[in-house]
């Protein structure tokens, strides 16, 4: 099938689908190109991404550590009156559309400064163990390193979607439409080389006979 009807058995439709099958077979070498390039662009990224995931889970690490060491010396109730006030943080983003570009992950405004000293958390020396002050620093390292990390994630993910889209679409270009146009170009032909020789044979039948 071909403009979702019947393919017509003659040379036009034979040229037709041979430009179809031959612009089918251009697109799908630009298409590869395409996953080609995401691809080597994808390995380059995932490096520093692996890094950056184990950062985090180190620092995830010491920041668990130092919560128990913290509820070990302090207990839960203490530990949730240091909390208070809750902190609330605002993270400046830069345009993604003109000052970041079109194809580059969004970026901070600044670099998010997360960790807080002992003033701008309100506690009054010897109030508090130490233990519980290291672990609220060590939680909010933490939440640095993730946010410092997240536009390399979101790329990392962003390039993971569009490969899957282009493999798709070179999927569905090779195996499927291309396939169907060779198989009708196929078909079309033959049907083509059959007809012109039952007319060849018709011909010479016609001039093998006697004349009157």
């Amino acid at each position: 099938m071909i403009g979702g009807g019947a393919v017509k058995v003659t040379r036009s439709s034979l040229m037709r689908l041979s430009r179809r099958l031959d612009q089918v077979e251009r697109g799908a070498a630009l298409l590869e190109k395409k996953r080609d390039a995401l691809v080597m662009q994808l390995f380059a990224s995932v490096r520093p991404t692996i890094d950056a995931r184990r950062r985090i889970e180190q620092q995830a690490a010491l920041a668990y550590r130092a919560l128990v060491d913290a509820l070990a010396a302090s207990g839960r109730s203490d530990l949730a009156a240091l909390a208070w006030p809750s902190h609330d943080q605002r993270i400046g983003l830069l345009d993604h559309a003109t000052a970041a570009g079109a194809t580059e992950p969004a970026r901070f405004a600044a670099p998010p400064t997360l960790v807080r000293g002992a003033a701008a958390r309100a506690l009054v020396p010897g109030q508090f163990d130490p233990a519980a002050e290291k672990a609220a620093r060590a939680f909010e390292r933490l939440l640095e390193t993730v946010l410092a990390t997240a536009p390399e994630e979101f790329a990392v993910r962003r390039l993971g979607r569009a490969l899957a889209h282009a493999v798709r679409q070179v999927n569905v270009l090779e195996q499927r439409v291309a396939v169907d146009l060779a198989r009708q170009f196929v078909h079309v032909r033959r049907t083509l080389d059959e007809r012109e020789r039952e007319e060849a044979v018709r011909l010479r039948r016609i001039a093998a006979r006697p004349r009157r």
